[in-house]
């Protein structure tokens, strides 16, 4: 063989390996929709009176060439038992790994969750909810394109702490704590076709959707409006998911069109003589059929518009200046739950004064990792403080995490104080089924289990 010959064939033969190479690269995909399930008037449960603005599921599936992974919001709340049926449903009918699903619920308090009891109109919605989440991964699925994903942060100074001391009375309560800890920073997932089109944004916040509590209506809060903003800035184009931070003791910065309307309710509850004491009032007085003043649910809807705009604003300032793309990226998840020792409450009373409590049964948590690339996205099905969330970021072996709370199914925990916060005699703290010294490090350690086990 002459030696032109000879580096002839060496080419061809590098030249096929390359193509080889090329050819068993993953094909990085992404497909994303959303589906409404607004009840139509006829179908409102009683003590709903109209809708602020719709409700939504939507999703985001990912395929890496090998596996598939698939992002869900929904507005309504997801309990633990419509968690395992659909994600049971989603493996079996989609090939998607359950430990590869997140079904993240945005906690809005003016969406619909099924409640105990036997309403024909709640049951409707319920089995609307079933349908709507299978076929929104199904469509997401049937919409897989080429594409490439990135990864930024900014911050959003709209949540304050809300374990606080009463200027009034020197007790505990749910107020405006500005120097407690906060999380301020926006988590933003990135969803780009490779042609610079944006598929779908996954966001994350650490702020209660609390807002429209005891509105009346019907209102996926300051993510749904959010949402609504960024996508209608794409013109409708892409698809907009929210998942909920370690918001546990955060709430929006200004709570006073909630704090008006609960109050009016509550006192119509006492006034009733069917509540017994203010937090019995707070809970009847979210289903009552009574008439708001709607100069105040105006103020309400008027607050959720001005957070969402807000937050959707600096999510859009992330994604024009977030530009470092990848496309061959690999998926893998895990999940694992924790046991921490429960007690249960054996006094009344919703904040300022000690709770008495007695052995309860123990609480698990379920922990969720799943690995987009070199992003982390951590979930716990539960709401967690501020300071565990934190922790979890800083101690992560990745810079890119997101904390997705109320994720994976409704553990029975009730709020997940951390350690040092159970000295305090908040709302959150006092109804915690949790004993305190286990969930916090349990729950940190936990996830940086996953995220080991995983890598």
């Amino acid at each position: 063989m002459t030696k032109k010959m000879f580096f002839l064939a060496i080419v061809l033969v590098n030249s096929i390996v390359v193509f080889s190479q090329e050819k068993a690269a993953p094909v990085f995909k992404v497909g994303a929709a959303k589906i409404d399930i607004t009840p139509k008037p006829a179908d409102f449960p009683p003590h709903i009176t109209g809708v602020n603005d719709n409700l939504y599921v939507r999703a985001v599936v990912i395929d890496d060439g090998a596996t598939q992974s698939a992002l869900i919001s929904t507005d309504p709340g997801v309990s633990e038992e419509s968690w395992q049926k659909y994600t049971r449903q989603i493996e079996k009918e989609l090939g998607i790994p359950v430990v590869n699903i997140f079904i993240s619920s945005s906690h809005s308090h003016s969406a619909l969750m099924m409640m105990p009891g036997n309403d024909p109109k709640m049951a409707l919605f319920q089995s609307n909810l079933d349908k709507a989440v299978i076929d929104v991964v199904k469509q997401a699925k049937s919409k897989l394109q080429s594409a490439r994903i990135a990864f930024g942060e900014g911050k959003a100074y709209l949540n304050v702490n809300r374990d606080a001391i009463n200027p009034k009375t020197r007790l505990w309560y749910q107020g405006s704590n500005p120097d407690g800890p906060s999380d301020k920073t926006v988590g933003v997932i990135k969803f780009e076709s490779l042609n610079g089109e944006l598929i779908a944004v996954y966001y994350n916040y650490a702020m209660h959707p609390n807002t429209m509590f005891m509105s009346g209506v019907l209102s996926g809060d300051f993510p749904g409006m959010a949402s609504k903003y960024i996508e209608e800035y794409y013109d409708d184009k892409p698809v907009a998911l929210w998942s909920m931070g370690a918001a546990g003791d955060q709430n929006p910065i200004s709570t006073r069109p909630m704090m008006d309307v609960g109050r009016f309710k509550t006192n119509a509850a006492l006034a009733s003589g069917k509540a017994k004491d203010e937090a019995e009032a707070i809970m009847m007085g979210s289903s009552m059929d009574v008439q708001v003043d709607p100069k105040i649910l105006a103020r309400q809807s008027q607050m959720i518009s001005s957070l969402g705009q807000l937050l959707a604003e600096e999510i859009l300032n992330v994604l024009d200046n977030t530009e470092k793309y990848e496309s061959n990226i690999h998926i893998s998840g895990d999940q694992k739950v924790i046991t921490c020792p429960g007690r249960k409450r054996t006094n009344t009373g919703r904040e300022g004064a000690a709770g008495t409590y007695v052995d309860g049964d123990p609480v698990n948590i379920r922990l969720s990792l799943l690995k987009i690339g070199d992003i982390a996205l951590t979930g716990v099905d539960a709401e967690i403080y501020n300071v565990i969330g934190q922790q979890i970021k800083n101690q992560s072996t990745s810079a890119k995490t997101i904390v997705a709370t109320t994720t994976n199914g409704m553990a029975n925990s009730g709020y997940i104080p951390n350690d040092e916060a159970f000295g305090r005699y908040t709302f959150q703290v006092l109804s915690s089924r949790l004993k305190p010294g286990c969930a916090e490090t349990s729950i940190v350690n936990g996830v940086l289990d996953l995220m080991e086990k995983v890598k």
